[in-house]
């Protein structure tokens, strides 16, 4: 399992892969579980609003309180729901090619600055006695994103999940973002895109790494 990092014209860095993050507070233990504290967030980003010394009765910022507490709802919605449902089919004909699935969208919330980042995520699976709706990758991969995440975590938890649930031969995870966070501050560097990788089983060998890398290629023609 490694994460690597990529600038254009640059080579690729490994580097070693943090635990996943999880709430502090397990939400099914909280008063609210289940629910967004809609309210709540709407109140104490009127107090940030107040902080910056803007006049709250300029029409512009008129109930934009709760216009960010309900963008907020929808955007971390992955804190408070269910892991998505993952209904798997017995692989009758003993397939045991790659199945790839391509340039799923994915967008989040970077956990150190709160700014959003966003990008593409890929999986590749060689089948074990099981197989996976195509549809269903797409929803493991936004159930994770919508949460205050780093990538390297986002990849990782992609990846446990669906060995855990498909328990397939081999699974490969590959992530490629842009972070407002280097774009809009700090270095603010346009065109960064950082990119990530996890492996299960057998895609750890070179070549079925090297047959996956491919076909993304292919798709991007």
């Amino acid at each position: 399992m490694s994460a690597v990092a990529e600038q254009p014209g640059g080579a690729f860095r490994p580097r070693p892969v943090s635990p996943a993050v999880s709430p502090s507070v397990d939400p099914k233990t909280r008063a609210d579980a289940g629910r967004f504290p809609v309210e709540r967030v709407a109140v104490a980003f009127r107090h940030f609003l107040e902080s910056l010394g803007l006049d709250l009765a300029d029409p512009n910022l008129v109930g934009t309180d709760r216009r960010v507490a309900r963008a907020f709802e929808e955007m971390l919605s992955g804190l408070r729901a269910a892991e998505p449902e993952l209904s798997t089919f017995p692989n009758s004909k003993a397939d045991s090619g790659l199945v790839c699935v391509a340039e799923i969208p994915f967008y989040s919330i970077c956990a150190h600055h709160f700014l959003p980042f966003f990008g593409q995520a890929h999986v590749g699976y060689v089948p074990g006695t099981r197989l996976l709706g195509l549809s269903k990758f797409a929803r493991v991969v936004d159930f994770f994103a919508r949460r205050p995440q780093i990538q390297e975590d986002l990849t990782e938890q992609v990846a446990d999940l669906l060995d855990r649930r498909l328990a397939p031969a081999g699974l490969i995870v590959a992530m490629e973002g842009r972070h407002l966070c280097m774009e809009m501050r700090g270095i603010s560097r346009l065109g960064v895109s950082t990119k990530t990788m996890a492996v299960r089983g057998t895609m750890e060998n070179e070549s079925l790494q090297r047959q996956f890398f491919s076909r993304l290629g292919e798709s991007r023609r």
